[in-house]
């Protein structure tokens, strides 16, 4: 058994890995679900498989897991706004003034994102307290916008470094 002490050193621990900001939606049953994610990664280029992680205590976790499948939108800097937007709230207000298309799997992407990939549920695997998500991407795009960052525990740019 851990003690809190050691989980919020862990948490602190895993900030310092820098990586991506992404919102992730599903349609099920009829309504729009999303919420801001930083667990994205992928996996397989062939065949193309990505994942990304939720918390199987998450009140959005059955609309996740149930609706067969999900849209990852990565957030490009100007969209810092949308990661504390989709991270709280209620579905309609994580929705409220943002601009979206819908796909023909009947998700959500965001418009405006560095890139978006439209996937089928591959598989559910228990990890812990979460549940890791594996998708089989049918539908990707991708822009030349710069993208969002988050490090120890706040948003971030990217800048690339010259050798």
């Amino acid at each position: 058994m851990h003690n809190a002490t050691d989980a919020m050193d862990y948490r602190k621990a895993l900030s310092s890995f820098g990586t991506g900001v992404t919102v992730v939606t599903a349609h099920h049953e009829g309504q729009d679900w999303a919420m801001t994610c930083n667990s994205f990664s992928s996996v397989s280029l062939n065949p193309r498989l990505v994942l990304w992680s939720i918390r199987r205590e998450a009140s959005s976790h059955a609309a996740f897991t149930r609706s067969g499948g999900f849209t990852v939108s990565v957030l490009a800097e100007h969209q810092a706004a949308l990661a504390g937007q989709f991270a709280t709230g209620s579905m309609a207000e994580r929705f409220a003034h943002v601009p979206v298309e819908r796909l023909d799997s009947q998700r959500l992407r965001l418009n405006g994102a560095v890139a978006w990939f439209d996937c089928d549920v591959h598989q559910l695997i228990e990890a812990g307290d979460h549940h890791i998500v594996l998708g089989a991407v049918r539908n990707f795009g991708t822009t030349d916008a710069a993208g969002l960052g988050f490090y120890r525990s706040k948003l971030t740019q990217f800048a690339a470094l010259t050798a």
